[in-house]
């Protein structure tokens, strides 16, 4: 019950992670950030974090989100949150980050917007 579960899949040129689990410190914070590494060097530039089935995140796994939003502006990849489950949402706007990350509660919705933000390159 305490180990992190993660599965990857795409709808067409977008890397959905689908999360399940705890995203603390020692367990989920690690892998999302062995998952993020790989998809990056596999050179993904859409990648959609689906928390639905994220129960707990503590302050390494807030910490190993905004990493991977990094990341992925770092190397020009676009990183969304899919479905944060309420006490994940919660966490998210106390910490301020939701004005940050793009978040969706619609998959379909989710993956569009990725192919809708193509046409405008993002200025640091």
């Amino acid at each position: 019950m305490s180990a992190m579960k993660v599965d990857v899949r795409h709808v067409d040129d977008v890397i959905i992670v689908d999360l399940e689990g705890r995203l603390v410190m020692g367990v989920g914070d690690e892998l999302l950030r062995e998952v993020m590494n790989e998809l990056i060097a596999e050179d993904w530039k859409k990648i959609l974090l689906n928390l639905r089935e994220v129960t707990i995140i503590d302050s390494s796994g807030i910490g190993e989100v905004v990493s991977s939003w990094k990341l992925g502006h770092r190397f020009g990849a676009e990183v969304k949150l899919l479905r944060p489950a309420p006490q994940v949402q919660r966490t998210l706007r106390l910490t301020q980050l939701l004005p940050l990350l793009e978040v969706f509660d619609d998959e379909a919705q989710a993956v569009a917007s990725f192919s809708a933000g193509e046409a405008t390159e993002r200025a640091d």
